[in-house]
């Protein structure tokens, strides 16, 4: 009798270890890092999400800048980070790019992370000074196209947004401008307003006031619909319809993150993304949030792939890369 009370116990004490081996997910403060400077558009949509996730993780969500290197630096802090789920990164569009523009990279931009789920999408307008001859977007590439490298592309420095679509504005007109760097899209937008530059890609974030106050020309948003507020036309619908382009945001942790708490981060980021106050002030960015199904790690996964596709050859035909 004291012999099968031993037998019957011993399944529970030998699983105990396993059960203890198990932390509960979070155990501790997660630190979103945001691979720029603070006060940027990605820097804001991170802040802006860390709490309500916080919230539904039931651990505050700490933000943390760690720039540099076009975003690179941030990204390798992740990558190299332990895979526990405490440590994750925002990152936009350039995540995708790097893994073209810089041919030296710390890290896979595909096989060192956990996409966890898209966050927000902006569209990207085409933009000149306030003076430029044309009167519609057909009218633009066909300046572009006569003048070439006789006119001025503001950018932001190589692999930011608004260098990619100018990328692809040019690649639109079938010639190259002087592209012209400068430190941030404001100075950039300071010296399209002047005069001294001719052409800008930029978000409809930073472009809609001076749009709308007729400091500089609109022609059109490289999104698949209109942008409320803004009086321009869609590429596609103004006959461009290969020139599509978002400044989309993304949540990722370590490669190697067990699955469970892959999906405990995914529900808390659509959980966020569900919330009125966040919904409200990606408004007020002029970006709107991802539709449900597209914050998951599967789509992410598989759109990140694509995008790294899809930039590849446009990089590869500019030859300007970043390292």
């Amino acid at each position: 009798m004291k012999r099968r009370t031993l037998l019957a116990t011993a399944p529970f004490v030998l699983a105990a270890p396993s059960l203890r081996a198990q932390p509960r997910f979070p155990s501790r403060s997660v630190t979103l890092v945001v691979p720029f400077a603070a006060g940027g558009s990605t820097d804001a949509i991170a802040r802006l999400i860390a709490e309500p996730m916080g919230r539904n993780l039931g651990q505050p969500v700490v933000v943390e800048n760690a720039s540099g290197a076009g975003g690179t630096i941030g990204a390798a802090r992740v990558a190299h980070a332990r895979p526990d789920g405490h440590t994750l990164l925002m990152h936009h569009i350039g995540h995708a790019t790097s893994a073209t523009l810089y041919r030296r990279l710390p890290y896979s931009v595909t096989d060192s992370f956990a996409p966890l789920g898209l966050v927000s999408d902006a569209a990207m307008t085409l933009v000149a000074r306030r003076d430029f001859p044309a009167a519609d977007l057909a009218a633009y590439i066909a300046e572009i196209r006569r003048r070439g490298d006789r006119l001025n592309l503001a950018h932001a420095g190589v692999g930011a947004a608004n260098h990619l679509c100018g990328l692809l504005l040019q690649q639109a007109a079938g010639t190259a401008m002087t592209a012209v760097a400068f430190r941030g899209g404001g100075p950039a937008m300071t010296e399209l307003v002047s005069g001294r530059m001719d052409v800008f890609c930029d978000q409809a974030t930073s472009t809609a006031p001076f749009i709308r106050d007729g400091n500089v020309k609109g022609y059109a948003v490289t999104a698949p619909r209109r942008v409320v507020g803004l009086d321009l036309p869609t590429t596609a619908e103004a006959g461009q319809p290969g020139l599509l382009m978002s400044t989309w945001h993304g949540l990722y942790a370590p490669a190697g993150t067990p699955p469970e708490v892959q999906e405990r981060l995914a529900t808390a980021l659509r959980n966020a993304l569900q919330d009125g106050r966040v919904r409200q002030r990606l408004a007020d960015l002029v970006t709107e949030p991802v539709t449900e199904d597209r914050a998951t790690p599967t789509y992410h996964r598989r759109f990140l792939a694509e995008e790294v596709a899809r930039w590849r050859p446009i990089i590869q035909a500019a030859n300007e890369y970043a390292d």
